[in-house]
């Protein structure tokens, strides 16, 4: 198989991703070993690979996974005036503005969290989550 052609540095031509990588490692391992100790990381967080710490960390996370919190999916909104809300019985119907076959919001604690779809299992309804809400994304709606 032959060799991608050569620059006039001898490297690939298109460059490899791995050479990049590489580089970009020297120079960091460069950058650190000059610095020497005047950048030290900051020890805000205690280290997992500590034995004590991690089991300290572990026992204050299990306190918190007993909290309940409230899960609601939406499937929709409308606004409808009082008069017609006066009006609703038993039957009536109420249009949403959502579409059939669009995603449902998943809200936990009243923070939209993801996606999903209905699913029936056991003559239940479900969601299938089908996309996470990151928490640069939820950041970024809160600032519209």
């Amino acid at each position: 198989m032959a060799k991608a052609s050569e620059d006039e540095e001898g490297s690939p031509a298109g460059g490899s991703v791995d050479d990049d990588w590489a580089a970009a490692m020297a120079e960091q391992a460069q950058g650190e070993a000059s610095s020497g100790a005047s950048a030290q990381a900051a020890n805000i967080f205690p280290s997992f690979a500590d034995p004590e710490n991690k089991a300290s960390l572990m026992n204050e996370l299990d306190m918190i996974l007993d909290i309940p919190v409230q899960i609601s999916v939406e499937l929709g909104r409308s606004k409808i005036t009082i008069k017609n809300l006066l009006q609703l019985a038993h039957g009536s119907v109420v249009e949403l503005d959502a579409l059939a076959g669009e995603p449902l919001n998943v809200y936990v604690n009243g923070t939209l969290i993801a996606q999903g779809e209905v699913v029936v299992v056991n003559d239940k309804f479900g969601i299938r989550l089908t996309d996470i809400v990151t928490p640069s994304e939820r950041a970024r709606k809160i600032g519209h």
